[in-house]
């Protein structure tokens, strides 16, 4: 079964970290660009970052920029999401998706992505 699937998630206070990652199946993640956004209740889901096929282009939101850092593990076939200084505004759930192809644009929409986690939860307590 072709899937991505989320893991990391949890509660954690201000200031923080946690470690998402983003474990496929059924393809090969280095071939793609892979994206990571969030969504709280009622609001749009929102990009946060995103790393082109090669790793060697990555992008962020201006709220996490300096804060987050994503990554790729092309043995594990995972992409992972490295959250520091979290701020309870990062409450969410946190999405992994995979790109059509192995590029999308700097700050990509949510229709460049064309397979998608179920999500993991992140709170952040003051």
């Amino acid at each position: 079964q072709v899937q991505v699937v989320e893991s990391g998630g949890g509660l954690v206070q201000a200031g923080g970290s946690l470690r998402l990652s983003c474990a496929a199946s059924g393809l090969t993640l280095s071939s793609y660009v892979v994206g990571w956004f969030r969504q709280v209740p009622g609001k749009d889901r929102e990009f946060v970052a995103r790393m082109i096929w090669s790793g060697t282009a990555r992008s962020y939101s201006d709220s996490v920029k300096g804060r987050f850092t994503i990554s790729r593990d092309n043995a594990k076939n995972t992409v992972s999401l490295q959250m520091n200084s979290l701020k309870p505004e990062d409450t969410a759930v946190y999405y992994c998706a995979k790109g059509r192809g192995p590029y999308s644009s700097e700050y990509p929409e949510e229709n460049e992505f064309d397979l998608w986690g179920q999500g993991t939860q992140v709170t952040v307590s003051t």
